[in-house]
């Protein structure tokens, strides 16, 4: 069986407990207008070229007999700075599990292996076998999904994790539409249901200016979520530059990135919206 990844990062510190290496998947079903990973929103390899570099040499434009290079139309190997690459790796899943095994030496205890993406659950027979895998060999695994699933997928998949990250974006099913593209239906009964599960868990709510971080979402989210635990992410406004990388459009005009003592008010607004 076979996935496409289009990154694998080491000693990641925020995916997760401990150190762990980081799996980005290929592919989503959502289209959040801040997304950060515009090269993971595609499931196939696509051509990501570094526009900023470029000195309009035209080299790139030459045909080439590279094998590698010919789904795309032009060679990835000319280009004098390195500007041209793939975003996405089609792996199968025991030399992906196999990659993955030679960081345990550095996970120490508490670290482990994180899929992430895109959504890791599109390619959720992939993400089984390789979690299989690894599990086999007693590696701690997580995985950072939207939730945006099946339920009988969703629960067969997490089922196989011992750490769920779950986003949260917008509670009002009609702004999650808007400005994601699904509606949240059936990502509230997947969280329910991870809720009661006893699996270990958090609930992460990034906070858009102006859109995810209002008063009226962060209420209704810290109604909904009651006491389970809650990680607030701070807006990240660099995103938008990879998107021209990969021919798309940044979905957003330019937002401020998120002071300090603004995301500490967020904070201290969801934490009295839940004792009320």
């Amino acid at each position: 069986m076979t996935g496409t990844v289009f990154d694998i990062k080491g000693f990641a510190l925020n995916d997760g407990p401990g150190i762990r290496t980081t799996v980005f998947m290929k592919g989503c079903p959502l289209r959040c207008r801040w997304c950060h990973n515009p090269e993971g929103l595609s499931p196939k390899p696509e051509l990501y070229v570094k526009n900023a570099r470029c000195i309009s040499c035209g080299k790139c434009g030459q045909k080439c007999q590279h094998e590698e290079c010919q789904p795309f139309g032009r060679c990835l190997h000319v280009c004098p700075f390195g500007n041209l690459s793939v975003a996405g790796k089609i792996w199968s899943a025991g030399d992906l599990a196999k990659r993955l095994l030679e960081d345990r030496d550095i996970f120490g205890r508490d670290g482990g292996v994180t899929f992430s993406g895109g959504e890791p659950l599109m390619q959720h027979g992939f993400l089984r076998k390789t979690a299989d895998l690894l599990k086999s060999e007693g590696i701690h695994l997580a995985v950072e999904t939207s939730s945006f699933a099946q339920h009988e997928i969703y629960r067969e998949t997490i089922a196989l994790f011992d750490y769920v990250m779950a986003d949260l974006k917008l509670f009002e099913c009609g702004m999650h539409e808007t400005y994601t593209g699904v509606k949240n239906d059936r990502i509230l009964d997947n969280l329910r249901w991870l809720m009661h599960s006893g699996k270990e868990f958090v609930i992460r709510v990034p906070l858009i200016p102006g859109i995810t971080d209002t008063e009226a979402n962060l209420t209704a989210i810290a109604d909904f979520v009651e006491d389970s635990p809650v990680e607030l992410l701070s807006y990240n406004n660099m995103a938008g530059a990879k998107y021209e990388s990969v021919g798309r459009k940044f979905g957003m005009d330019p937002l401020e990135k998120q002071a300090k003592d603004e995301l500490a008010e967020m904070a201290a607004l969801f934490r009295n919206a839940r004792v009320r």
